[in-house]
C-alpha cells in the first residue's frame, strides 16, 4: 500500500474518532439537556445517549438534583436597633431547564446575592425577640420571596432555614439577666401559691378543731409522740397542751368523785 494512501487513512480514522466524540453526549439521569443550533433553542433533551451535530449544535446539560446553598453570614439591624448575624441555608432545584439557562447567566451565584439581599430585608423588619421566637415564620416569608423572583429563571425555592443568630455580648448578659429575673419571678410565684393553698388548707383544719376540741388534744399527744422518736433530751410542751392537762385531772377527779359516791367501782387513778 503506497505510504501516502495509509496517511490518508490514518488521518480519515482519527477525523471519524473526533467527530464521533463530539457527536455523542450522555445525558445522566438527573440531567436535562437544552439542545442549541445556530445559537436558537430547538428542544429538551431526556436522560440517555444523544446524538448531536458538531460545530452546528450545543448541548448543556443542567442538572435536577437539590442544591444545597449556604447563605453566608449577614449583618443585620433588627427593628428595635440590635445588631445581629444571621446566616442560613437555602435549598432550590431547576424545574424548567430552559429558563435556567436562557434567562440568567449563573443561576447559583444569582440565587446566593438575592438570597443575601432577602435575608436582610425580612429579618430587618422583626424585633429582637421575634427573630429568636418566630424563626419558622421568617423562614416561611424568605422563601416566598424567593420563589417569586426565581420563577422566572426556572428556579423552584424548596426550603430556607435560618442557621446560626449571633448577639453581641452586652445583649447576651442583658438577656442572661432577664432570664435568671424571669425564673425568680416564677419561682416566688409558686411559693406564694403554695402558700395560699397551705394557709387554705390550714383554715380547713382550724374548723375542724373547733367543731371537735379533742381533735386538737390528740393533735398535741401526736406532737408528744413525734418528739419522743428523735431520743431528745429536752421536751418542750406546746402552751394549750398544759390546759388539756388540766382539763384531763379535772376529768379525772369528776370520775372518781362520781365512783365514790355510787359506792361499788374502783377511783381512776390519775396517771
Amino acid at each position: 500500500m503506497d505510504p501516502t494512501t495509509t496517511i490518508v487513512i490514518v488521518v480519515l480514522v482519527v477525523l471519524l474518532l473526533i467527530v464521533a466524540k463530539m457527536s455523542i453526549r450522555i445525558v445522566r439521569q438527573y440531567e436535562k439537556g437544552v439542545l442549541f443550533r445556530l445559537g436558537r433553542v430547538i428542544g429538551v433533551r431526556d436522560p440517555g445517549l444523544r446524538l448531536i451535530i458538531p460545530v452546528i449544535d450545543r448541548l448543556p446539560l443542567v442538572s435536577l438534583r437539590i442544591v444545597t446553598m449556604p447563605i453566608q453570614s449577614q449583618g443585620i439591624i433588627t427593628q428595635d436597633n440590635v445588631s445581629v448575624d444571621v446566616s442560613a441555608v437555602a435549598y432550590y432545584r431547576v424545574v424548567d431547564a430552559v429558563k435556567s439557562v436562557v434567562a440568567i447567566e449563573n443561576v447559583a451565584a444569582a440565587i446566593d446575592q438575592i438570597a443575601q439581599t432577602t435575608l436582610r430585608k425580612v429579618v430587618g423588619r422583626h424585633t429582637l425577640d421575634q427573630t429568636l421566637s418566630e424563626t419558622e415564620r421568617i423562614n416561611v416569608d424568605i422563601r416566598e420571596i424567593l420563589d417569586v423572583l426565581t420563577v422566572e429563571w426556572g428556579v423552584e425555592v424548596t426550603l430556607v432555614e435560618l442557621k446560626d443568630i449571633q448577639l453581641p455580648e452586652s445583649m447576651k448578659r442583658a438577656m442572661a439577666r432577664q432570664a435568671e429575673a424571669e425564673r425568680e419571678k416564677r419561682a416566688k410565684i409558686i411559693a406564694a401559691e403554695g402558700e395560699a393553698i397551705a394557709a387554705a388548707a390550714l383554715g380547713d383544719a382550724s374548723d375542724t378543731m373547733m367543731a371537735h376540741p379533742l381533735a386538737l388534744q390528740l393533735r398535741n399527744l401526736q406532737s408528744l409522740v413525734e418528739i419522743g422518736v428523735d431520743k431528745n433530751t429536752t421536751v418542750v410542751f406546746p402552751a394549750p397542751l398544759m390546759s388539756t392537762i388540766g382539763e384531763l385531772s379535772a376529768f379525772l377527779a369528776r370520775e372518781n368523785l362520781a365512783a365514790a359516791s355510787s359506792g361499788g367501782k374502783t377511783p381512776v387513778k390519775a396517771a
